[in-house]
């Protein structure tokens, strides 16, 4: 493993309980730095943060709620003088079936906790980073947002979504001290696969040159340098992790 450096540097993580987030948690830790997980489960975020050890914290928070990040946002700066980087992880799939047969109130939770969440994570906390006149924001997109997963149609339009509002912020942000970016994987197989048929998961690996997933530490690891300093000059980009899917 490559070292990076996040030495005295302190990240929130939402969706840090499990998955991809717990992995990047994982990382920054172990390149120097601290991190509050924040997650609507409290016991499994807690537990987590038990697991991490004592540079991890936990906060509940339901990203789709304005209040909830609000309050998060104090909690964590209660522990912890500043917020070095924001990585957004937190995200559902949401059902796989055509558009037309999709549940309206399912559309909309997946909105709500994908592209919503990133939103209001992103509002409540950039007015921390302009404070302090430093900070690196990371949200988790997907290739699917790039290219558009049948039987997905909410996952790929969040997903889409998220490319677009990392464009935008970033463009906001780029005459401050404040870097936004976001990273596509291809499928990585973690928990997320419990909420998708295994039609589904077949089609994903079949559309990867690779012929492999993801793992979450490739995927941390992409993280964790857009996390420090070192990433400068990079700001409303997007960083591939599709082995090979996609290619622009």
């Amino acid at each position: 493993m490559n070292q990076l450096d996040f030495a005295g540097r302190h990240a929130v993580v939402t969706g840090g309980a499990a998955g991809l987030g717990y992995g990047i948690a994982e990382r920054l830790i172990a390149s120097g730095g601290s991190v509050t997980l924040w997650d609507r489960d409290e016991a499994a975020a807690g537990k987590a943060a038990a697991a991490l050890g004592p540079k991890a914290f936990a906060v509940k928070a339901d990203v789709a709620q304005q209040s909830s990040v609000a309050a998060a946002v104090a909690a964590t700066l209660a522990h912890s003088p500043r917020i070095d980087a924001l990585v957004n992880s937190a995200g559902i799939t949401g059902p796989n079936t055509k558009l037309w047969d999709y549940p309206v109130d399912d559309w909309r939770q997946v909105m709500d906790v994908n592209i919503n969440g990133v939103f209001l994570c992103c509002r409540e906390v950039v007015a921390q980073m302009r404070k302090q006149g430093y900070g690196r924001i990371v949200n988790i997109a997907s290739v699917a947002g790039k290219e558009g997963n049948p039987n997905a149609s909410a996952y790929s339009a969040s997903k889409a979504a998220v490319i677009a509002l990392t464009k935008s912020l970033g463009k906001e942000l780029a005459d401050t001290g404040i870097r936004v970016n976001c990273v596509t994987p291809a499928a990585v197989k973690t928990a997320i696969f419990d909420q998708m048929t295994p039609e589904h998961i077949a089609f994903m690996l079949s559309k990867i040159p690779m012929g492999r997933f993801g793992t979450v530490e490739e995927v941390a690891a992409m993280v964790g340098w857009l996390c420090t300093e070192d990433c400068s000059f990079s700001t409303g980009a997007v960083f591939d992790l599709s082995g090979g899917r996609s290619t622009y």
